[in-house]
């Protein structure tokens, strides 16, 4: 009888790709045993045995050894992968690096863990596992004072993805509150850093933290609001007192040329300030402060942004900016302070000028809009509004209420005089009328009343264009 042939032998190349497959790290080639390896490896470094001191106790500066860090540069690269970050999360990574965190003073390596758990923190089980451990929480928080600007940039990531997270947004914001030291962390960044990266990070996390919680921003703007402003530091021992509006002044200077990004987020934390009346004291209570801002967002508009040489298209870049410092240049222009940065002729034309050339730029953006939606085939449904044409309309709309305060204001002889050097023209007062009328009907017959005064033939050649206007002054 026939026995069933014996079953071949095993093959060698079977037998490793197996032993691999069970190795994988999910769906990746990333194997567990080397992981495993650098991790253990990881712990040894920071091992009580292992850490030397100075005579007097303090822990040295450490260096990374350098084929331990290309392994755990291996792994944050890694950690950008989701089956690997839940792999990490399930062997506990998040406490090796919190000891490392708590332990380690080697700056490189401080900055590796941060970065990782960043690059974790991305997927949402885990943001809300690393948000939910006080103790790490209260870690990661403590690294922002650090000195090493990597560090502290891989720290802001990791904030700013948190409060990216409407789960675990609160929980943060609530921890930040916990502890002031933070304000002054923060500030002496945005006054002092070099650093257009981290400038631009940190800001996006000061942003983020204004825009969830206002009673959190009023803490910042009060803070170091109640010490006389007279009062000699150098009497004291304690550390200097930051105001937010300066140094966030400071940051905007320093990221201006470097990274236009940057540049958008500061000038929104300026706005978000002006959303609050102390917010608002805050700029031009201190007259060196609110002329700084001032000085600082005027020539932004009058001699950077959307200039009369830049094709209209270019507002498509610089719309949101625009729409936060015309934002809070009104919210000074309206604060009524009676400083000398503000008086009438000096800033009044040069501001009507730059706004009638948005309102222009917005008008042709637009059409332009409208032209390629038209041009769709016919049966395809109309877009909704899209996100340029949404923060077109915020630009505009801020643009038409600054324009209108600003016409109220305008004396008899600053209009003779704008009338003279062109800023007036009929083709920018038509501009203006169209963008005004007719939520703001009364000030434009006001201004037609003093056009009148100063030059009654350009008046009635004007009032021919906008009948209405005739028929009621």
């Amino acid at each position: 009888m026939d026995r069933n042939p014996s079953p071949p032998p095993p093959n060698r190349e079977d037998e490793d790709a197996e032993v691999a497959g069970v190795d994988c790290i999910g769906s990746t080639v990333y194997s567990k045993h080397w992981l495993f390896g650098v991790l253990s490896g990881l712990i040894q470094v920071v091992t009580p045995e292992n850490t030397n001191s100075n005579p007097d106790g303090e822990e040295q500066q450490m260096e990374l050894d350098e084929e331990m860090e290309n392994e755990i540069c291996k792994v944050w690269d890694m950690s950008m992968d989701e089956d690997v970050a839940l792999f990490l999360q399930e062997f506990n990574a998040p406490d090796i690096f919190m000891g490392v965190l708590a332990k380690s003073k080697c700056p490189r390596l401080r900055e590796i863990c941060v970065g990782i758990l960043g690059n974790m923190a991305c997927f949402q089980e885990i943001c809300v596992s690393i948000s939910s451990d006080k103790n790490l929480g209260q870690v990661l928080l403590h690294c922002l004072y650090d000195s090493d600007p990597p560090t502290l940039l891989e720290t802001s990531r990791l904030l700013l993805t948190c409060l990216s997270q409407t789960e675990v947004a609160s929980v943060w914001v609530e921890r930040i509150r916990e502890y002031p030291a933070i304000f002054d962390s923060i500030c002496f960044i945005m006054s002092s850093s070099t650093n257009a990266d981290l400038l631009v990070k940190v800001g996006e996390v000061v942003d983020k933290l204004f825009d969830l919680d206002e009673k959190l921003m009023l803490e910042w703007i009060r803070n170091g609001a109640a010490l006389p402003l007279d009062q000699p530091q150098e009497d004291s021992e304690e550390q200097p007192v930051f105001k937010i509006v300066p140094c966030v002044l400071e940051a905007a200077k320093q990221v201006r040329s470097e990274n236009p990004e940057g540049l958008d987020v500061y000038m929104h934390i300026l706005q978000l300030l002006t959303t609050v009346d102390d917010g608002v004291q805050a700029i031009v209570q201190c007259p060196d402060t609110g002329k700084d801002t001032w000085n600082l967002l005027f020539d932004l508009v009058c001699h950077e942004f959307c200039q009369s040489d830049d094709p209209p298209i270019i507002l498509q870049e610089q719309k949101t900016v625009l729409a936060s410092v015309y934002s809070v240049l009104s919210a000074i222009y309206a604060s009524q302070a009676e400083q000398e940065y503000l008086k009438a002729g000096k800033v009044d034309l040069p501001l009507i000028d730059s706004l009638i050339r948005v309102l222009e730029n917005v008008e042709h953006c637009q059409k332009k809009s409208e032209n390629s939606t038209e041009s769709n085939p016919e049966g395809t449904q109309k877009p909704d509004l899209t996100q340029d044409d949404f923060h077109l309309k915020i630009l505009k709309d801020i643009s038409c209420e600054f324009l209108s305060n600003i016409l109220q204001a305008l004396t008899k002889e600053t209009v003779a005089q704008g009338l003279k050097e062109g800023q007036l023209n009929k083709q920018k007062c038509s501009c203006a009328f169209q963008n005004l009328l007719p939520f703001y009907n009364p000030v434009v017959e006001d201004f037609i009343k003093i056009l009148h005064e100063v030059d009654k033939a350009f008046a009635g050649d004007l009032e021919e264009s906008f009948p209405s206007l005739k028929v009621q002054t």
